[in-house]
């Protein structure tokens, strides 16, 4: 089955469940978090305070948060319980959000066991929780999906939301290769030569292009709106091209990216560490080198001269017209 029948079925099965949304409705997408046990090959550690901090705003702001894949490296961590430990102050928000029917979860090729409603019921909706004890409710009911879509009320329009591995041969029916292999692989090749995970997009040029471009054809074949994670890459049409978004991921060096849907728009968004001078006024401007650091929001949307665009409203985003 190729690429185009993968994620037509995919979209086929979501439009089931369809989720309507109007311009008060509030969601906030981030893909590819790949939490891990806190240890050196943990590629979320360094960002966990920053993604942490950025979750908590849109839980304040009354946002939905979905979770588009990935969420857990369970493909080198087989025990849930040791991330669930590592990073239990995410998953205590993440269970604030589920407790209001405000979290929606996909899965992806990196917790692809997770499609397996057993396996759900198994590692998130309890865990023994040390100090009571006893068992306690995580994730109680929680469903995980193959995609989501989102029917925007006053234009009609559909967003689908799906991981995007579904674009990825290797990654959708040889997912349980790496979670053979990649433990091996990170724990010694990895760690001795620096050599990167070969089932992965983000890290070959090449492939990223090609799963990506698979993805851009279906939006534009199908007059459809699609939002995808997987490839690492946060990505934003302009006018005239295939309406097909990316999320990026929360594993760049210094920074996390995801997408906005509020007040009828889309938009791309980057959150990083930044600073800015801290003056005392009473001794003067330049006269104490004293600097603050804060966490920094900005959309991350620009053209092709590199100046910057608003977000995007869902009623202004037009369908490629075929070439003739």
């Amino acid at each position: 089955m190729g690429a185009s029948r993968r994620l037509t079925r995919a979209f086929e099965k979501a439009e089931q469940n369809e989720i309507v949304f109007n311009n008060s409705d509030k969601f906030i997408i981030f893909s590819d978090q790949h939490r891990g046990t806190n240890d050196w090959g943990d590629d979320f550690a360094h960002n966990q305070m920053l993604f942490f901090h950025a979750l908590t705003s849109y839980y304040e702001d009354g946002f939905v948060y979905i979770e588009n894949g990935d969420g857990d490296e369970l493909s080198e961590n087989w025990n849930f319980s040791h991330i669930r430990k590592a990073h239990s102050h995410v998953f205590w928000l993440m269970k604030k959000f589920h407790n209001e029917g405000r979290l929606i979860m996909t899965y992806g090729n990196h917790d692809m066991v997770r499609k397996y409603p057993g396996v759900v019921k198994r590692s998130l909706y309890t865990y023994y929780d040390d100090r009571v004890d006893k068992k306690v409710s995580l994730l109680d009911g929680v469903r995980l999906h193959e995609g989501i879509v989102l029917k925007h009320q006053e234009t009609g329009k559909k967003i689908f939301i799906l991981h995007g591995h579904q674009a990825d041969f290797l990654n959708t029916y040889f997912w349980w290769l790496g979670v053979l292999v990649l433990p091996l692989w990170k724990g010694i090749f990895q760690k001795l030569f620096g050599w990167p995970d070969p089932t992965s997009p983000a890290q070959n040029r090449w492939k990223k292009n090609k799963v990506e471009a698979h993805m851009m054809r279906w939006a534009e074949e199908n007059d459809q709106i699609l939002i995808a994670g997987h490839t690492h890459r946060s990505w934003h049409p302009l006018p005239g091209e295939p309406l097909y978004f990316n999320a990026g991921s929360c594993v760049h060096p210094r920074a996390i990216t995801g997408i906005e849907i509020r007040n009828g728009s889309i938009a791309v968004v980057k959150w990083w560490m930044n600073t800015k001078r801290s003056v005392d006024p009473s001794a003067g401007e330049y006269s104490r080198m004293d600097r603050a650091v804060y966490v920094d929001r900005r959309l991350i949307m620009a053209d092709n001269a590199g100046n910057p665009i608003p977000p995007i409203r869902l009623e202004e985003l037009v369908f490629p017209v075929p070439e003739k």
